[in-house]
C-alpha cells in the first residue's frame, strides 16, 4: 500500500471528520502528511495516529498571517508539496433570515477564502516544478442548495467555481485541480443535528446510509494519486446517490 509513497501532502481540517480520515488514509498509502487545523489537540491526535507519517502545524484559515506562516513552515521542511487537500470547513444550521452577519463572514472566510489563500501560497513551487495536485472538498450544498445552510452553500459553490477556473489556468503547468462534494457525512457537525433530521437524510439516500468520512477520503486520494493524471476541473459527488447532477 504505497500509492502515495514519497509524496508530501497538506490536509487542512485534519483534526476530525473528513480531514482526519483523509490524512490517515494518505499516511497509510505512504505520503508524508502536513495536518493544518485550528484544533491543536485534535490535530496532534491525528498526527500521532499516523505513526510518524504525519505532523501537525497549527492553522487558522480565517487569519491571513496564520495561512502564510503555515505555508512557509511547510515549504521550509519540504520545499514543495505534491498535493493539497482543502478539507477544512465550518457550518451552523440556521435559517438564513436568522443568521447574524458575523456568521456570514466566518462561513466565507473559512470555507472559501481560507482555501483560496492557502492554495495561492502553495502554488508557486508547484508551478515551477510543473507537478502537483489540488483537491478541494466542497459540498453538495454548493451544487444543489441546502435548507439552513444558505451562506455555507454559497461559499461551497464558490469553491466549486474556483476549482474549475483554477484548473483552466493551471493546465499549462500540468497541475490537476479537482473537487469532491460530499453529501451527508458522519462527522462531528452531522452528529450535532437533531435525530429526526439525521433519520430523514438516511431515508432519502438511495444507499440508505450516511457516508463515513473514509468514503470521502477515498475520492480525495483518487484525485491525488496517479490514476487521475488526465483529470482536471472535475466535481465528484460522493453522496450514496442522493445527488445526481447532470
Amino acid at each position: 500500500m504505497d500509492e502515495m509513497k514519497g509524496r508530501a501532502v497538506i490536509v487542512t481540517g485534519g483534526a476530525s471528520g473528513i480531514g482526519r480520515a483523509t490524512a490517515l488514509l494518505l499516511a497509510r498509502e505512504g505520503a508524508h502528511v502536513f495536518i493544518g487545523d485550528i484544533d491543536e489537540p485534535g490535530g496532534r491526535a491525528t498526527a500521532a495516529a499516523a505513526n510518524g507519517a504525519a505532523e501537525f502545524l497549527k492553522l487558522d484559515l480565517a487569519d491571513t498571517a496564520s495561512i502564510e506562516a503555515f505555508a512557509a513552515a511547510v515549504h521550509g521542511k519540504v520545499g514543495r508539496v505534491d498535493g493539497l487537500v482543502n478539507g477544512a470547513g465550518w457550518d451552523r444550521i440556521q435559517p438564513f433570515i436568522e443568521n447574524p452577519p458575523e456568521m456570514w463572514e466566518s462561513l466565507i472566510a473559512i470555507n472559501l477564502m481560507g482555501a483560496i489563500r492557502l492554495t495561492r501560497a502553495v502554488l508557486p513551487p508547484m508551478i515551477e516544478a510543473q507537478a502537483g495536485k489540488i483537491v478541494n472538498i466542497s459540498s453538495d450544498a454548493g451544487r444543489v442548495g441546502s435548507t439552513g445552510e444558505t451562506v455555507y452553500a454559497a461559499a461551497k459553490g464558490g469553491l466549486i467555481a474556483f476549482t474549475k477556473s483554477l484548473a483552466r489556468e493551471m493546465a499549462r503547468y500540468r497541475l490537476n485541480v479537482n473537487c469532491v462534494c460530499p453529501g451527508p457525512t458522519d462527522t462531528p457537525l452531522f452528529q450535532r443535528q437533531p435525530e429526526r433530521m439525521r433519520e430523514a437524510l438516511t431515508r432519502a439516500i438511495p444507499f440508505r446510509r450516511i457516508a463515513q468520512p473514509g468514503d470521502i477520503a477515498e475520492a480525495a486520494m483518487f484525485f491525488l494519486g496517479p490514476r487521475s493524471d488526465y483529470i482536471t476541473g472535475q466535481v465528484l459527488s460522493v453522496s450514496g446517490g442522493l445527488t445526481m447532477v447532470g
